[in-house]
């Protein structure tokens, strides 16, 4: 496979469907000496009873050097070598309720621990003796505010899930569950972590309280690997991800910025010793955010967001960037968006892009080369371009997606989907003929611009919708409509808008401030600030982009709330909503349907029952395309 810019259209008409699944490569490793990669491909074991496998793979050729399944059951995740080229990992088994840390050496694999709820990130010792572990002993739910939340019924904020630090001994024989004794304070969420090189302890990023609520406040602190005595480091201004502690133990560096959900990284490269003091943004003002890092013996290796690239740099000591590969691709891997070797001569990926499934890329220096194989007749199911346009002294920049076959000249009707967050971009995933393609198919150009509030353009331009939801990025988003009328056949008449979360915000803000758009799809979105703030389990993330609470600043919330200003909304609705979403209740999504319906607005409500956030279950996602589709089909086309 040869990834091809995706800002050239592809000239390829409809293939025939494949007879194969893509293949996937999930939760990417690459071993010390960079001679190997291990990830976790589903489907791998075919037949009746398919299911996925540990796949270990040469470096140099990508070829299949040994295939692990220890569980025919189970799920793997977690991938990470030792010094000695062992791997551990985590094998879930839902049906139990356990996760077990595994390790394997060759093909012979032995426990190590089984853990009653959930783990997640194994991790070395420096010395290779033992393995950390982050668990959730008894979790009464999905880790992560986008899980579907408990039942919120008896005495309320009561008990928390919380994830902490457990470290075991590889000499040792396997843990049971009733012996697990994490190392961190019972009261302390751990989020991430890294080893102090002199394995005396760890950083991390953690919060006191609900998990789900804090990571917006978290700080940088350090935890003792004997004692579980928590130090703090740093009290950031600004949300934080990735904390690497350097290799001669003196310092750490760390991603910060404004982030709206955990996971969803982007932000300046900081550093601070390790001894505790005043934080230094070494990347200040470069125009890309960086979504990932590592700190090896050579330095801080990084991938970062660049417009519409992504890319692979080397950071000096003063923050100074040198870019190895530049694509206009997507990139990941295991715990960040690709692996370094421990002397940071090596680098693994997995890179796709619009039109081309995923590969693994891995070689020497920060210019991988692929050397997988397996999707390279994974056909094109859309034409895609990236549009870069200018508003209000900002670049700004989008995707543009075509249906194959479409008549190039014939004016079509376009659908702009806004992405969540805001803090996040949309970059290239390949999407193949099915589900992912079914509004193209039907004959829709698909938008997604990356308006201000993303990340790509760097800290100012991901900062500048902060007291400003609404504004500035709707603009973009209007004017990134007009920049793609300029270079693709689309009938402005024949507009759709849709997105979920913040997406969904800005899709039932928007009808109460343009009437450009003849339909509408809102996903879990926030029609009333007031109101959210109250009912919603994760208030702590407004506070960076509101600067206060809903209590101290009501009218600032209020302003931008659509049930404020429904008296001007005109656009037909269709809104979903998971039952127990907990970053935005259904509530929400209740009091808009309800004000639309109070002005005659056509509208359609759909709660789906036990759903979390933006409703991630295949057979209920398959009924949101349905109705989304025929909802567009009813306004957009005026077919039904």
């Amino acid at each position: 496979m040869r990834l091809v810019p995706a800002l050239l259209l592809s000239t390829l008409t409809a293939p025939a469907a494949l007879a194969a699944p893509v293949h996937g490569y999930q939760s990417l490793a690459i071993s010390p000496r960079g001679d190997e990669v291990a990830s976790v491909e589903p489907g791998t074991i075919v037949g009746p009873g398919a299911h996925a496998a540990i796949v270990v793979r040469s470096a140099n050729d990508g070829r299949i050097l040994r295939t692990l399944v220890p569980c025919a059951k189970c799920g793997y995740a977690g991938l990470t070598f030792g010094p000695d080229g062992s791997l551990a990992f985590v094998t879930r088994d839902r049906a139990a309720s356990t996760a077990t840390l595994q390790v394997a050496t060759g093909t012979s694999v032995r426990t190590i621990a089984i853990v009653a709820g959930l783990a997640a990130t194994p991790r070395f010792s420096p010395d290779g003796r033992r393995v950390a572990l982050l668990v959730t002993l008894g979790a009464a739910k999905e880790t992560g505010a986008t899980q579907a939340g408990v039942r919120q019924i008896g005495e309320i904020g009561e008990k928390n899930d919380e994830q902490r630090l457990a470290v075991f001994p590889l000499g040792a024989a396997p843990v049971a569950a009733a012996q697990v004794r994490p190392v961190s304070p019972a009261d302390r969420f751990i989020y991430e972590y890294d080893w102090t090189p002199d394995g005396a302890g760890f950083v991390v990023t953690s919060a006191l309280g609900n998990g789900d609520n804090n990571w917006w406040v978290a700080t940088l602190d350090r935890v003792d690997a004997a004692t579980g005595a928590v130090t703090n480091i740093a009290k950031p201004k600004t949300q934080l991800n990735f904390p690497r502690v350097s290799p001669d133990g003196r310092s750490v560096a760390y991603i910060g910025g404004l982030m709206s959900d955990n996971g969803s990284v982007g932000g300046d490269v900081w550093t601070v010793p390790l001894g505790g003091g005043e934080p230094r943004d070494i990347t200040q003002g470069q125009p890309r955010s960086f979504v990932s890092l590592d700190w090896t013996q050579a330095g801080l290796r990084a991938v970062a967001l660049h417009n519409d690239r992504s890319e692979l740099v080397t950071l000096a000591p003063g923050g100074t960037a040198t870019v190895g590969f530049s694509q206009p691709v997507s990139l990941g891997a295991g715990d960040g968006r690709a692996a370094f070797t421990r002397d940071g001569a090596a680098v693994a990926t997995v890179a796709q892009d619009w039109t081309h499934a995923p590969a693994i890329y891995s070689g020497q220096g920060m210019t991988p080369r692929q050397i997988t194989h397996d999707n390279d007749a994974a056909p094109a199911a859309v034409r895609a371009r990236s549009v870069t346009w200018r508003n209000e002294g900002y670049t700004v920049q989008g995707w543009l997606l075509a249906p194959l076959g479409v008549d190039r000249k014939a004016k079509a009707p376009m659908i702009v989907d806004v992405h969540g967050g805001p803090s996040a971009a949309t970059t290239p995933r390949y999407l193949e003929h099915g589900p992912a393609t079914q509004l193209m198919d039907a004959g829709y150009y698909v938008f997604l611009p990356n308006p201000r509030g993303s990340y790509g353009q760097g800290e100012a331009f991901t900062a500048a919708n902060r007291r400003d939801f609404g504004g500035g990025d709707l603009r973009d988003i209007l004017a990134g409509v007009d920049a793609v009328e300029k270079v693709a056949p689309v009938d402005d008449t024949r507009l759709g808008l849709r997105g979920c979360s913040y997406g969904g915000f800005m899709a039932m803000w928007a009808n109460t401030q343009t009437n450009r758009f003849k339909a509408i799809v809102a996903g879990a979105g926030l029609s009333n600030w007031i109101s959210y703030y109250g009912t919603n389990g994760i208030d702590q993330w407004m506070l960076p982009f509101f600067g206060k609470s809903a209590y101290e600043d009501y009218k600032a919330y209020e302003d931008v709330s659509a049930v404020y200003h429904v008296g001007k909304a005109r656009t037909p609705t269709f809104i979903y909503v998971g039952e127990r979403d907990i970053e935005v209740p259904p509530t929400q999504s209740i009091e808009w349907w309800h004000a639309l319906r109070n002005q005659g607005v056509d509208s359609s409500l759909v709660i789906y029952p036990d759903a979390g956030h933006c409703v991630p279950a295949p057979d209920q996602q398959a009924d949101v395309r349905k109705r989304s589709i025929a909802w567009f089909d009813k306004y957009v086309k005026g077919t039904r």
